[in-house]
């Protein structure tokens, strides 16, 4: 088994000249969802039907655009069938009742009758069928409980389980698996199960996947647990609300392909007044994304990329060879990044001269900040015990015109949703005053050469460097020290600097 301690190393994993075979085509699309304009009205299942065959004839369009490029395995976004903002009773019309595939075999398709009410399953086990290519989506479930049921597992009171779901269909149609989303975030049509599920299922082409779905990447169960287990390939739709300097749907997710060494297939919704954007296919060495801007036009977008096999267990089949070495190389908008440089940058080796600290919050969160204020130094700031250090040049010719700073955070975020972090952070200012830093900036034209690092406490750090307009540039070196020390140096940006960020999540203090 791969073992979890040693992902975050972050070493990149490259398949040789031998391995030629060992990649598969992944294809993800961000669906600019047709809503319910009544979300709390209840529906007639007849009436909730037309409007999820609505989503479902776009579906249908891009599966088929999809297996034209050879894509193997197709995946779709959170709510992307029936929409959000429903209450427990309003969403009823929309729901299906969805069989365990690990109890049984059954393929929608080729079998419509055995199950009534389930309309939207039969859709999408015949639209797999019928492009030959696995199929991710996601819907609404419905699971009967007993009223009488285990203390620690307690039913609803009206009787019923209401869960938001992932299934995925084979290429022939069948249902191989259906995956139960564990963090939810202000999702009150919903329930949670008291135990997280861990799910995966097995591809010929690529081995090994598991199931999450957007909140459930902040937290331990199931993402993280899954990555200790050996998986390495991740599916994830999602409806990710963009919150910048550090919560961008594309720099999260980048994020965590890098500090987790998976390959993570991202599909998000398409909303501009819901913020919603970011979608990509994500390896430790390789990123194809999306990120609309203000004033593109509110369309959907198919992203289709050939990717390397990271399942351990189908590539030790004899298949394909590794080397590992330092992630390396920047990367431009929907480009490829590649590996550079082996060797791990070097640590300052005394600590810089103080400079006065000031609090903002970024994120919610009290950020201890120091400025950028000379052309080229050395900077450390402190969040208690926890310290960031940051050495710099900037590479912009003439007089800068914006305000940078170097920002630490160590604690409990509180603000929706409740999870322990460790932060370093260098962002961009909004203007040039203090309470501006950590404030949510799109644009920047400044450049500069760095190296920032921090002593963790904790090992899953995920590391992002996002430059002006929502481009992602790959990391030149990171590197992690037995100590908990995790290092990112990069130099000769394409765009202006956003953000530099390490970010580290404490899961074991969550319930603190």
């Amino acid at each position: 088994m791969f073992l979890f301690v040693a992902l975050f190393v972050v070493p990149c994993v490259v398949q040789t000249a031998s391995a030629v075979d060992s990649s598969y085509v992944a294809a993800v699309y961000e669906h600019k969802v047709i809503l319910n304009p009544e979300p709390r009205a209840p529906l007639s299942r007849r009436h909730a039907l037309q409007h999820m065959q609505r989503n479902l004839d776009i579906y249908e369009e891009q599966a088929a655009l999809a297996a034209q490029q050879g894509a193997q395995i197709l995946v779709f976004p959170e709510d992307g069938i029936h929409g959000f903002n429903y209450t427990r009773s309003s969403i009823s019309g929309y729901l299906e009742t969805i069989p365990d595939p690990q109890e049984e075999r059954w393929n929608p398709c080729a079998e419509p009758d055995r199950y009534s009410n389930t309309e939207v399953l039969q859709r999408l086990s015949c639209m797999a069928r019928r492009h030959n290519l696995y199929l991710v989506a996601n819907m609404a479930d419905l699971q009967p409980c007993p009223l009488k049921t285990d203390p620690s597992s307690p039913c609803p009171s009206d009787g019923r389980w209401q869960f938001n779901t992932n299934v995925v269909f084979s290429s022939d149609g069948l249902l191989v698996a259906r995956y139960h989303k564990h963090n939810l975030y202000f999702e009150e049509a919903f329930n949670t199960q008291p135990q997280a599920e861990i799910i995966t299922f097995d591809t010929p082409f690529a081995g090994r996947f598991g199931l999450i779905i957007c909140f459930d990447i902040l937290f331990h169960d199931p993402t993280v647990t899954l990555v200790e287990r050996g998986v390495r390939q991740l599916i994830f739709p999602t409806a990710w609300m963009n919150q910048l300097p550090l919560l961008d749907a594309i720099q999260f997710q980048r994020a965590f392909s890098l500090g987790a060494n998976v390959t993570l297939l991202a599909a998000n919704i398409r909303n501009d007044r819901l913020i919603m954007t970011g979608s990509g296919i994500y390896t430790p060495v390789s990123a194809t994304y999306h990120h609309a801007l203000r004033g593109d036009p509110e369309e959907g977008r198919l992203l289709v990329a050939r990717v390397p096999v990271l399942d351990p267990l189908w590539v030790g089949q004899g298949i394909a060879t590794e080397e590992r070495v330092s992630l390396g190389a920047d990367s431009s908008h929907c480009h490829r990044e590649s590996c550079a440089d082996p060797r791990p940058p070097a640590a300052a080796s005394t600590d810089p001269t103080p400079y006065p600290t000031f609090t903002s919050s970024m994120m919610y969160d009290p950020f201890n900040f120091v400025f950028l204020n000379e052309t080229e130094g050395e900077l450390r700031v402190c969040s208690g015990t926890f310290c960031c250090r940051l050495q710099y040049k900037w590479k912009t010719q003439g007089q800068r015109k914006e305000l940078y700073a170097l920002g630490a955070f160590a604690g409990t975020h509180t603000v929706n949703g409740r999870y322990a972090l460790q932060v370093c952070a260098v962002v961009r200012c909004a203007d040039f005053e203090a309470s501006s830093c950590g404030q949510e900036v799109e644009e920047a034209e400044s450049k500069m050469d760095f190296m920032l690092e921090g002593r963790f406490e904790t090992r899953y750090v995920y590391p992002t460097v996002l430059a002006s307009r929502l481009v992602l540039e790959q990391p030149e070196k990171l590197d992690k020290t037995a100590d908990g020390r995790v290092t990112m140096k990069h130099s000769n940006m394409t765009g202006g600097l956003v953000t530099a960020c390490l970010y580290g999540r404490m899961y074991h203090l969550d319930n603190e």
